[in-house]
């Protein structure tokens, strides 16, 4: 990848400019942990009024501006570039180098100062600096943007979220308030039934949101020890074995009774149980569910198979983001957050992990884990 920066050399010498565009043309240099070179396009002016009329044509990165000009000095051409907002950076040249002017410059926005005659190497290395900084800037500015934006789309479907559901329950205790079904409390059981189901749907989002929030900030503290993971795996059977008899969805496990793991037993515990979770919630009546687990070497293999509604080819790709929740008539019903596999995903990024989903519309869904064993050698 090649980043070009649009360089103005602004001199009334002709020697020094076309010495200057020479001295740039062919140079490039890569800018570290960015994955990208940097190189030039160049350009010239011979006045003030030239430059003036070029800065309003175009759009330059990085300006050399001779200090002394026929018709100005560097410090007004400064002054001007200040005023109106100009996104570049700055390199006076000037053969009355003294620390007067260099201060003058710099408190009037100059990046750098170079003092003439200077070499082609000592161009290189001032310019290298200032394209350093501008395009470090930029992307700065690019990832800030990028944050603020993702913190509004998150913030946005997170008000959508809570907003659904404490309207409903606001609904239902209105007809409560005003006694619209009847008298008694046996009236409104299915209301509160639902209000109920709502509630549980809010707090889980809210759990859901804080572990994505400490996983993703660091803060989330963490016990690294051997323990027997197949207890995990019992405890998210015990969980949702109810769930799974209401769909009469049969739950079978292949491993060992003790399989040794370092890890964080909680971590683990939120792994199995979105895996469940989602294998019961989206499978059909009547349905299994398959769970396989075993270590092979640093890492543990875990697998869970559902014979559910699956995934079409567009759903997969989106599967592992915040509050992705297809809805479909086969989904019609199905409650829940669309964090758990978002803290899936991230969970198993802490143990340098994989996941690989393969999935059929209308057949099922398999989710294999790759978990790398976290002792301290």
């Amino acid at each position: 990848m090649n980043e070009k920066l649009k360089v103005l050399v602004v001199d009334d010498e002709p020697g020094m400019r076309r010495g200057s565009v020479r001295a740039l043309k062919t140079f490039s240099f890569p800018v570290p942990d960015m994955g990208f070179n940097v190189s030039f396009d160049l350009c010239e002016a011979g006045s003030g009024q030239e430059f003036r009329e070029m800065m309003e044509k175009n759009k330059f990165d990085i300006v050399l501006l001779d200090y002394k000009l026929p018709d100005t000095n560097g410090l007004e051409l400064l002054d001007f570039l200040q005023k109106g907002g100009f996104d570049l950076l700055t390199i006076m040249m000037t053969a009355y180098a003294s620390i007067e002017v260099a201060i003058s410059a710099t408190k009037n926005g100059a990046f750098d100062f170079l003092a003439k005659p200077f070499t082609p190497e000592e161009l290189k290395v001032v310019v290298r600096k200032a394209s350093e900084r501008l395009v470090l800037q930029r992307e700065a500015k690019k990832l800030a943007e990028e944050k603020r934006q993702i913190r509004f789309q998150f913030l946005s479907v997170l008000s959508h979220e809570l907003k659904a559901p404490l309207n409903a329950i606001e609904g239902y205790l209105r007809l409560m308030e005003n006694k619209s079904v009847g008298e008694k409390i046996s009236d409104y059981e299915k209301m509160i039934g639902r209000s109920l189901v709502r509630i549980d749907g809010m707090r889980k989002l809210i759990f859901d949101l804080l572990d994505l929030t400490r996983i993703e900030s660091g803060q989330k503290k963490r016990e690294l020890i051997e323990f027997n993971f197949t207890e995990s795996i019992k405890k998210a059977l015990e969980t949702f074995t109810p769930d799974a008899g209401k769909k009469n969805v049969k739950i079978s496990f292949e491993g060992k009774e003790n399989i040794p793991f370092w890890g964080d037993p909680g971590e683990m515990d939120i792994i199995m149980n979105n895996l469940v979770s989602n294998a019961i919630k989206y499978n059909k009546p009547d349905g299994a569910v398959k769970i396989t687990a075993a270590l092979s070497g640093d890492f543990l293999e875990l697998s869970v198979s559902d014979t559910g509604i699956g995934l079409a080819p567009d759903e997969l790709e989106r599967l592992f983001s915040e509050f992705v929740r297809f809805k479909k008539e086969a989904t019609k019903g199905v409650e829940g957050s669309g964090l758990g596999l978002s803290i899936l995903k991230r969970i198993s990024e802490l143990y340098n992990g994989s996941i690989n989903v393969e999935s059929e519309e209308g057949k099922g869904t398999t989710f294999s884990l790759k978990l790398k064993n976290q002792r301290q050698k």
